[in-house]
């Protein structure tokens, strides 16, 4: 008689048929992680936005890089706008529970900002205004969604969908993707550092040294 599949072996069985399909998001990854290490020093900010686990995922990865995820650097502006208590309930108190994001979009995006979308299902229709003013206001709109097409990832400029029926799956992937995101920034914020360095200027012209060989012919050697 086989065993009985366990909850693990089921999980990681999930997770295991989402990762080959995963691979191919690399390199959207690392063209994320250099648009937002220009951005970001340059002056610009990040605004991530989620609900539920989403959220804290969300504020995950702009707490990596307000702070920093390995080496230390200057810091850089990501706010999680779920994460403002107090203007978050007033807005759904005043204005519904679909604006509490937008809202906070249009007070603190300007153009070229990025506004990061999290959602397992691309279907929340608070983070579908968001996306909607965040276009309006000129910023430049990226989601991590589950299985697409999705009504979030249509919103969006662009979009990292995990191709995965499993809503945990989904956010360990987005988890995974916001570890990756911050790593491509810093490797991209070495390399803006790397090409501004001047190059190391020529050492000194010595003069030449003419010496007479035997023969009577002449040459000339550096000192």
């Amino acid at each position: 008689m086989m065993p009985a599949t366990t909850l693990l072996d089921a999980h990681l069985a999930h997770l295991a048929a989402a990762l080959p399909p995963y691979r191919r998001c690399e390199p959207l990854l690392a063209r994320w992680g250099a648009t937002l290490a220009g951005r970001l020093t340059a002056g610009g900010r990040l605004l991530v936005a989620g609900n539920g686990g989403s959220a804290a995922e969300a504020q995950h990865l702009t707490a990596e890089l307000v702070g920093k995820l390995r080496d230390d650097r200057q810091p850089l502006s990501a706010i999680a706008l779920h994460a403002e208590t107090s203007a978050l309930t007033a807005i759904g108190n005043d204005y519904g529970y679909d604006e509490v994001f937008a809202r906070q979009v249009r007070a603190h995006g300007r153009p070229d900002d990025v506004l990061l979308l999290l959602s397992t299902s691309g279907g929340s229709a608070n983070l579908l205004t968001a996306a909607q003013a965040g276009r309006e206001a000129g910023l430049r709109c990226w989601a991590f969604t589950g299985l697409a097409p999705n009504p979030l990832a249509d919103a969006c400029h662009e979009v990292l969908a995990v191709d995965s029926p499993d809503p945990q799956v989904v956010q360990e992937l987005h988890l995974v993707s916001s570890h990756l995101l911050c790593e491509y920034v810093e490797q991209a914020m070495v390399e803006q550092v790397d090409q501004a360095e001047p190059a190391p200027a020529a050492g000194p012209v010595r003069a030449g040294v003419e010496v007479v060989l035997d023969g009577g012919t002449a040459r000339s050697v550096q000192a």
